[in-house]
């Protein structure tokens, strides 16, 4: 009979798994000592057998918890090794990840998004590749109108195959030219295309001017342009709605004033300004007034040429719209509208950064 002492001791010394696996093939595998011994069985009388099989069985037990027991605490130490050595001494100082922000225009935009959501417009975007169309044409900006002097365009000529898509999918390559759009009113159409009022929104993102750059000018900007159509909409209400952005922007004592100027797409038109107490100052934004009704009437045109109803004849409405990078440069005093994109000066961003 095999050395129960001697095994266990050998098996609680086991330095490793390795060793406790060789000792556990020693003793407990398909050629071990223990295996060996129940071999005999057969040869021994039923009486030995019986009390030689009992001994086996309690050694086999006693190997096998014996086993289980060093292999845990074997795993217990090699896991308070490794935790002892990857431990962090918490009391160094961290290492400062570099962290960005969002850009000056994007916050801005955030800010007068929010601002219109508290007064319930919806926030709708539209493609900046544009027909001429509805960027021109469905505005009260025919081709002989002299107001396409004032946009310098960035006419384009698309790969064979390519389509400018309308308000439903359809296209609309025969209704003119290709181009980046020059102001986010194309999406004044689009919208009233496949909506009927009333309804509230307003329009941000990118437009393309073909002009000269300098310190007030770029030939990629953003623009925020808002659109409210209904029953007994008036230039009252307009003022109104600009006089809540000024007060969002600029506090209680935020106020705006009117001039009368001319937009072919408003009829009347006006270029707002807003107060700033801050500074004590007037700023003028932006261009504003009552949807004229050549534009009802293209978007009626258009609705009908799709087999849908007329459903801007006896309503009215008013839009607005200025360039987020002139509030910025009045602001917040910025000297160069280029320092937004063009000089990538991350001294310039940080400054800004949310």
């Amino acid at each position: 009979m095999m050395n129960l002492d001697h095994a266990l001791q050998e098996i609680s010394a086991a330095p490793s798994l390795e060793a406790l696996h060789t000792l556990k093939v020693q003793y407990l595998g398909k050629n071990g000592l223990v295996t060996q011994e129940m071999k005999t069985l057969g040869k021994l009388s039923p009486e030995e057998r019986k009390e030689k099989g009992r001994a086996l069985n309690e050694i086999k037990e006693k190997l096998t918890a014996a086993l289980a027991a060093r292999e845990a605490a074997i795993k217990e130490q090699a896991l308070q090794e490794q935790l002892e050595r990857e431990a962090l001494d918490v009391s160094l100082p961290g290492y400062a990840f570099p962290s960005g922000g969002l850009h000056l225009i994007s916050q801005i935009q955030k800010e007068l998004l929010d601002i219109f959501r508290t007064m319930g417009h919806s926030v709708v975007e539209g493609p900046e590749v544009e027909s001429e169309f509805f960027n021109f044409d469905g505005v009260n900006m025919p081709e002989w109108h002299p107001a396409r002097d004032m946009q310098d365009t960035f006419w384009l000529q698309p790969p064979e195959g390519f389509t400018i898509q309308g308000p439903f999918g359809e296209s609309v390559n025969d209704l003119g030219s290709a181009l980046l759009r020059t102001h986010t009113s194309p999406m004044q159409v689009r919208y009233m295309v496949q909506h009927t009022p009333p309804f509230k929104i307003v329009v941000p993102g990118r437009v393309f001017r073909y002009e000269q750059t300098d310190a007030s000018h770029e030939a990629m900007f953003f623009q925020l342009e808002g659109l409210v159509v209904g029953e007994g909409i008036t230039m009252a209400d307009l003022k109104g709605a600009i006089t809540e952005l000024a007060r969002g922007l600029f506090g209680a004592e935020g106020r705006v004033r009117f001039q009368p100027t001319f937009f072919p797409f408003v009829e009347p038109g006006a270029q707002f300004a807003m107060w700033w107490p801050e500074r004590q100052k007037w700023l003028e934004l932006g261009g504003a007034g009552m949807v004229h009704p050549n534009v009802f009437k293209a978007v009626d045109d258009y609705r009908e040429k799709l087999g849908l109803a007329r459903a801007y004849e006896g309503v009215s409405g008013w839009a607005f719209g200025f360039g987020l990078e002139r509030l910025a440069l009045l602001r917040y005093g910025i000297p160069d509208i280029r320092y937004f994109y063009q000089q990538n000066r991350l001294s310039f961003l940080r400054q800004f950064r949310n």
